[in-house]
């Protein structure tokens, strides 16, 4: 049957992905949603009250059981919004299945906070000799903002030369430290060393090195830091006319002062300790005791923004333009139960996944968003609630 899709994994964005493709039943007539814990699956589910949606339980670090549940359900593209620990897993277990895949994250090994595509760039021609189609980072960032990217180059410029993707997220959940995505792999990415591209290579920073106020929509001033994510990568490597790329993301003062008393304790390791005759990993003991991501959204006011900002050259005059997109998280939260930051991430799945089921984003090999064309995704960005906006011609606020 036509139109049937397996999302595997059930925290917040999970729970956006299957409340989106439950919108379109035109493309998604058959939805499975999977996870090692089935009653969060079914929660999902008995709230969007849909008998298109079942469930299942799965161990995506088993690649038989994945293999095994694939070929009972049959779907055309598995979705895997499970943890960057896992993506490895689950695309061998859609070649040895004969399925497509979409991820949001690139993979990220358990004993190192290391963010690299050579792992899944390493499963081109294994993709491409299945004529299987593997999709690569399709959440916001990263995801849109390489569609952004793509789109910028497409239509406004003959060659990029400075690139930046800013995200702020100015809400207020009212807890005194939380993070709004797996708290696992959020203090990973932002505690490791920052890197950007300069002129040909990559530069390395300390953790929060360099930081600068920076003004966004609707929000205003808010201080913002460079650090390394997994989308430059993709992007200086497509686009070889970039002299320098850098991703910045605020944080506010009191978010920072908890973070570094995690880590000066040693709450932030990721090699395993003793306690009591057990081994456990202190960040994911961390991750039992703070606060459920996906159950921010309650008390959640604000707005996130995120966008690039280019400088580059049309018909041989410099010009600069900046794409973005504002999402409220008390207006995620009325639709779909979820912050905003679950919400930015899980539409870009469903949309990515919707431009593979309508044949539009469908070739064999493993790409990353920005080698797609980016016109029909972001069409539908405006009709499935992340509508995106344009300033031409203005100032950046950085520094080349």
């Amino acid at each position: 049957m036509k139109g049937k899709v397996l999302v595997i994994g059930a925290g917040g964005v999970g729970t956006v992905v299957i409340y989106q493709m439950a919108a379109h039943p035109e493309v998604f007539k058959k939805i499975m949603i999977a996870s090692r814990t089935k009653f969060r699956c079914d929660d999902i589910a008995k709230k969007i009250g849909d008998n298109r949606i079942t469930t299942a339980q799965i161990d995506a670090d088993n690649v038989p059981e994945l293999v095994k549940l694939i070929k009972r359900f049959q779907p055309e593209l598995v979705v895997n919004v499970a943890l960057p620990y896992q993506d490895l897993t689950i695309m061998d277990a859609c070649l040895e299945a004969g399925v497509n895949y979409l991820d949001t994250a690139n993979y990220e090994p358990k004993d190192k906070a290391k963010f690299e595509y050579k792992y899944q760039w390493a499963y081109q021609e294994k993709f491409k000799k299945a004529g299987l189609t593997a999709i690569l980072g399709c959440g916001f960032d990263p995801g849109v903002t390489s569609v952004f990217t793509a789109y910028a180059l497409k239509h406004y410029f003959d060659e990029i030369h400075y690139l930046d993707i800013v995200d702020c997220n100015a809400g207020n959940h009212g807890k005194a430290f939380a993070t709004n995505f797996n708290p696992e792999i959020n203090i990973r990415e932002i505690t490791q060393k920052g890197k950007y591209w300069k002129d040909g290579k990559w530069i390395e920073t300390e953790p929060q090195e360099i930081h600068k106020p920076l003004n966004y929509p609707e929000i205003g001033s808010k201080e913002s830091y460079l650090l390394f994510h997994e989308e430059l990568e993709a992007l200086v490597k497509h686009n070889p006319t970039i002299k320098q790329a850098r991703f910045w993301m605020t944080f506010g003062k009191e978010y920072l002062t908890h973070l570094r008393v995690i880590q000066d304790i040693g709450m932030a390791g990721i090699k395993p300790v003793n306690y009591n005759g057990m081994e456990i990993v202190p960040l994911q003991f961390l991750k039992a005791v703070l606060p459920n991501p996906g159950e921010l959204g309650a008390h959640y006011t604000g707005q996130t923004s995120i966008g690039c900002r280019i400088t580059g050259i049309k018909d041989g005059k410099k010009h600069t333009y900046y794409i973005y997109n504002n999402c409220d998280h008390h207006k995620a939260f009325t639709e779909t139960g979820t912050q905003a930051v679950s919400y930015t991430t899980g539409t870009p799945a469903m949309i990515g996944a919707m431009m593979f089921m309508k044949g539009i984003w469908e070739k064999p090999g493993v790409y990353t968003t920005d080698e797609f064309d980016p016109d029909p995704f972001l069409e539908a960005m405006n009709k499935c609630g992340l509508p995106y906006n344009e300033k031409h011609d203005v100032d950046l606020e950085m520094d080349y």
